[in-house]
């Protein structure tokens, strides 16, 4: 399985950008999928994720302001950021499960800054 994300960019504090990521390869049953980040100097964390049927779940600092879905037909995760603050400059990394294995994106960059 290879991700391919792409969406990142310079933005503005208050601004929206959207990050897709993209599954390919043998694909049978993409069981999770999520992005995480990764802030210089500290830890990945789970930004967002969305099971294959289930309830999503967000960081708090992200709860209103960030979407994610999914469009199963085309094995891709989609995050809606919304209200973007300088403190979620980061780079963003989608992740999926698939037949228990994870599978990481090559990372792309998110910068707020005015």
């Amino acid at each position: 399985v290879q991700l391919q994300a792409s969406g990142g960019g310079l933005v503005q504090p208050g601004g929206s950008l959207r990050l897709s990521c993209a599954a390919s390869g043998s694909i049978f049953s993409i069981n999770l999928m999520g992005w995480y980040r990764q802030a210089p100097g500290k830890q990945r964390e789970l930004v967002a994720a969305i099971p294959s049927g289930g309830i999503t779940n967000y960081l708090d600092s992200v709860k209103g302001r960030f979407t994610i879905s999914r469009d199963n037909a085309k094995n891709t995760v989609y995050l809606q950021m919304n209200s973007l603050k300088p403190e979620d400059t980061a780079v963003y990394y989608c992740n999926v499960v698939h037949m228990l294995r994870s599978y990481w994106g090559q990372g792309t960059q998110v910068t707020v800054s005015s």
